[in-house]
């Protein structure tokens, strides 16, 4: 049973095909800076990599990219082969509590609910929409990164704002990457030997956009990102959670309609506008060298990041472990110590040579005596997906 997954961003997409008898790669691939003259394409399948260079115009020409891809590696001869396709959607409110088998009703509700992703949920529907196009008669599941974050509590969710905001417009907390906290949070405490429901945890999803997570009993009880993927802390382009004044203050000073700020404030804030790069090798690169933006940027994230850690081990009571997933919780050492570093009060104390290897598989890399568990759990939010169209497609 083939089954393509698609995660795809504001200007990019993952992809893996699975062979579900086994849970198998059978090939991966990446389409970058989708839109922009130096748009990159690659799929490596049976040790060899098959590319494309030049510029890729949207999602649905990188699908078909996708497509051209999969014939010359001799993995696919069209879409038409595959069992099921899962789609990564970045926001489904508190409208989708499971993964949906898609048809058009959930193609006109994800479209609804662009507004609170409009970084993602756009990228998602022409991905959506090519896929179905390519391949009319094959599944396509929608799998939200919301659905996890459901079972936060009110006073979790609700934001301090006239009620009717919340009635009307669904002002409220509906966090994302649910997928890869929920896939992680699994993982460590299977690795551990924990009961899921016996485990409470704090989860790092940290790579360009980053959300970090309360797990209580093995289920969210809060997260980070809020009524957008823009709150939390500062990430790659986006700013993370500001004085909300700070917006009406710019518009009305510097001259900026709300659409402006709001594009700044995803795109052009975070460690791009301190540092001059949101690629965290690129910032440490720079701190070597002595450039102040960078320690300064650098500084600033850690210190974001040990807030929202330390609230949420006071929300939960303490915590077994601390979880580092994605690009940078996985492959990022530095930070990593930094962070650690600053929770010593907690009782957390890091091994600095464990915390040096670099690995696929989920690993402690804290001291035995430490009260709290340190791990790096790589997350696969592709094969959570995967797993999850067999499921609601119904396949077999």
């Amino acid at each position: 049973m083939k089954i393509l997954v698609i995660n795809s961003g504001s200007s990019s997409l993952k992809f893996k095909v699975y062979e579900m008898n086994d849970n198998s790669v059978i090939c991966k691939g990446l389409v970058e800076q989708i839109g922009a003259p130096n748009s990159y394409a690659k799929l490596s399948a049976a040790g060899k990599d098959y590319e494309r260079k030049g510029e890729i115009a949207n999602h649905g020409k990188a699908i078909e990219i996708m497509n051209e891809l999969f014939s010359e590696s001799g993995t696919l001869g069209s879409f038409a082969e595959l069992d099921g396709i899962g789609h990564r959607v970045v926001q489904g409110a508190s409208d989708f509590k499971d993964s949906a088998l898609i048809d058009d009703s959930v193609i006109a509700k994800i479209d609804e609910l662009s507004a609170l992703a409009p970084l993602h949920n756009p990228a998602h529907l022409s991905g959506i929409k090519s896929s179905i196009a390519a391949a009319p008669n094959v599944p396509n599941v929608a799998v939200f990164d919301t659905v996890f974050h459901q079972t936060m509590p009110e006073e979790a969710y609700m934001y301090a704002l006239p009620l009717e905001f919340y009635e009307k417009y669904k002002i409220r907390r509906y966090g994302a990457h649910g997928t890869s906290h929920k896939y992680v949070s699994a993982k460590a405490a299977e690795f551990l030997g924990v009961e899921l429901d016996k485990f409470d945890a704090i989860t790092l999803h940290l790579g360009n956009g980053s959300s970090i997570s309360a797990i209580k009993g093995g289920k969210c009880a809060d997260t980070s990102m809020g009524l957008t993927p823009l709150e939390g802390p500062m990430m790659g382009t986006r700013c993370g959670a500001i004085d909300p004044a700070i917006v009406p203050f710019v518009m009305q000073n510097a001259g900026l309609s709300a659409a402006e700020v709001d594009a700044v404030m995803n795109k052009k804030s975070g460690l791009l506008a301190i540092a001059g790069s949101n690629d965290m090798r690129e910032v440490e690169s720079a701190m070597e060298k002595g450039d102040k933006n960078a320690i300064l940027a650098f500084n600033m994230l850690t210190h974001h990041i040990v807030k929202y850690v330390g609230a949420y081990y006071a929300e939960l009571g303490g915590a077994q472990a601390l979880i580092f997933t994605a690009g940078i919780g996985e492959n990022d050492a530095q930070l990593r110590a930094a962070v650690c570093a600053r929770l010593a009060c907690f009782g957390v104390k890091l091994d600095a040579e464990k915390n040096k290897v670099r690995s696929g598989e989920p690993r402690v890399v804290s001291t035995e005596d430490s009260l709290v568990k340190v791990l790096v759990v790589p997350t696969d939010e592709e094969l959570a997906i995967a797993q999850d169209v067999v499921r609601v497609a119904g396949l077999k």
